[in-house]
C-alpha cells in the first residue's frame, strides 16, 4: 500500500480544513437549534424539523448540476460560486425573526451544493489507492469539526443567539473560498464531452452499485438528522442535561468514533467487502438509534447508543464517498459524487421532515423509535447489493464505463 506523496498529503489536509470550515458552520446549528426555535412565536414541531433539514432540499436540486459544471468549468469556480450562495442563506437566516424566514435562509444555504464538486476535487488530486486514505483524512477532519461544533454551539448561541450563528456560518463559508484559492492546489482538469455527458450520466446512476452507495447515503443523513430533531431535547427534558454541558457527552462519544474509523477504515478497500462492512455499520446504527430510545434517564447508556451510532456514522461517511469516486469515470467523477450528494441532502431532508412528524405525535422517544425501524428498510437495500456484486463475473473493482455514444 503506497504513502501519500506530499501533494496528495498537501490536498487533503488543505481542502480538509476547506470542507470542515465550511460543515462547521453548518454543524453549529445542529446542537441548540431544536431547543431555541421552539421558542420562536410561529414555532411547530413539523418546522421545526423542516427549518432543520431543508438545506438539503436546495442541495438536492443543484448537487448533479454543480458536480457537472465542475466538470466543464473547473473544480474551484464551481465550488466559489457554491460557497458565495451558501454565505448569502446564512445572512437571510441571520436577518430572519421567525422559524419560517429561518427556512427560507437555510433552503438558500441548501443552494451552495458544493460537496459533489469538492470531493471531485479531492478524488482529482489522489492517485485511486490512496483515495481511501484521503477520504479518511477528510472523514476526520469533518469529524472534528462535527465535535468543535457539539462543544462550542451552546456556548456562541448563549453569547451572540441564533442570529449570531447563522451570521458565523456565513463568515466561515468566506473563509473557506480564501483558503481554497491560496492553499488547495489546483489538478489537472478532464472535460467530460458534452455530447456525451448526459447518456453518461445516466449509465452511470443506473449502474446496481452506485444505486447503493446512494441509497445508503441518503439513508445514513436521513437518520441523522431526525437524531437531531430528538438528540438535544432527549439531553435537556429527559436527562436535565443544561445544554451548556452536552459536550461532556459528545467529546467522549466522538473521540471513540474516531478511533473506531481509523481501526476499520483499512476493511473498506474492496467493493464487496466493503459493502458487507457497510451491512454491519447500518446494524450499528440501528442498535444506537435504539439505544436513544430506551436510554431513558441513564446518561451512561445513552452514551454508549452514542459510541456505536457515530462510530458507525463517521466510518460510513469516509467510506462510501471514497467507493463511488473509485466506481465512477474520472471525466464524470463531479458529476457522479453530485448525484452521491444529491442523494446525501435529500436524505437530510427527508429526515429533518420525518423527524419533526414523529416529534409532534410520538413525542421524543418516537423520533429515534422510527429512525431505528428505517434501518430494516435500508439493510436489505445493502445486502443484496452485496450479494449481487460479489457474484457478478468479471471482477468488481473497474470504473463504470462511460457511454460512448450518448
Amino acid at each position: 500500500m503506497s504513502k501519500l506523496s506530499p501533494l496528495e498529503r498537501r490536498s487533503a489536509l488543505t481542502l480538509a480544513c476547506v470542507i470542515s470550515l465550511r460543515l462547521f458552520g453548518l454543524f453549529l446549528i445542529m446542537p441548540v437549534f431544536s431547543l431555541y426555535a421552539k421558542q420562536m412565536p410561529d414555532a411547530t414541531p413539523l418546522l421545526i424539523g423542516l427549518a432543520l433539514g431543508v438545506y438539503g432540499l436546495g442541495q438536492v436540486l443543484l448537487q448533479i448540476p454543480l458536480g457537472l459544471l465542475s466538470d466543464r468549468i473547473g473544480r474551484k469556480p464551481a465550488i466559489t460560486l457554491g460557497l458565495l450562495v451558501f454565505a448569502a442563506g446564512g445572512l437571510v437566516a441571520a436577518l430572519s425573526h421567525s422559524l419560517s424566514g429561518i427556512v427560507i435562509g437555510r433552503a438558500l444555504q441548501g443552494m451552495g451544493a458544493v460537496a459533489g464538486a469538492g470531493t471531485a476535487l479531492a478524488a482529482d488530486l489522489t492517485r485511486e489507492e490512496n483515495r481511501g486514505k484521503v477520504m479518511g483524512i477528510i472523514g476526520v477532519s469533518i469529524g472534528v469539526a462535527f465535535l468543535l461544533a457539539l462543544i462550542l454551539g451552546p456556548p456562541l448561541e448563549a453569547v451572540e443567539g441564533l442570529s449570531g450563528l447563522f451570521a458565523a456560518t456565513s463568515v466561515l463559508a468566506l473563509a473557506a473560498l480564501v483558503l481554497l484559492w491560496l492553499i488547495v492546489p489546483t489538478p489537472e482538469r478532464q472535460k467530460a464531452p458534452a455530447s456525451a455527458a448526459f447518456g453518461s450520466v445516466l449509465s452511470m446512476l443506473g449502474d446496481g452499485r452506485m444505486l447503493v452507495l446512494n441509497g445508503s447515503v441518503f439513508f445514513l443523513h436521513m437518520l441523522l438528522t431526525a437524531s437531531f430533531v430528538g438528540l438535544p431535547l432527549l439531553l435537556a427534558d429527559r436527562l436535565h442535561l443544561p445544554v451548556n454541558q452536552h459536550w461532556e457527552l459528545y467529546l467522549p462519544v466522538m473521540v471513540i468514533a474516531a478511533l473506531v474509523m481509523g481501526a476499520c477504515l483499512h476493511r473498506m478497500r474492496e467493493v464487496a467487502q466493503s459493502l458487507r462492512n457497510v451491512a454491519v455499520c447500518v446494524v450499528a446504527t440501528g442498535l444506537g438509534l435504539l439505544g436513544f430510545a430506551l436510554s431513558g434517564d441513564h446518561l451512561a447508556a445513552l452514551g454508549v447508543a452514542a459510541a456505536v451510532f457515530f462510530s458507525a456514522f463517521n466510518l460510513l461517511e469516509a467510506a462510501l464517498p471514497s467507493l463511488v469516486s473509485r466506481l465512477a469515470p474520472p471525466s464524470l467523477r463531479g458529476a457522479a459524487m453530485g448525484a452521491y450528494s444529491t442523494s446525501q441532502f435529500l436524505g437530510a431532508f427527508v429526515g429533518g421532515a420525518v423527524g419533526g412528524i414523529a416529534l409532534g405525535r410520538l413525542g421524543v422517544e418516537g423520533v429515534f423509535l422510527c429512525a431505528a425501524a428505517l434501518t430494516l428498510i435500508w439493510l436489505p437495500l445493502v445486502m443484496v447489493g452485496a450479494r449481487r456484486i460479489a457474484g457478478a463475473e468479471g471482477g468488481v473493482g473497474g470504473a463504470i464505463e462511460a457511454s460512448p455514444g450518448a
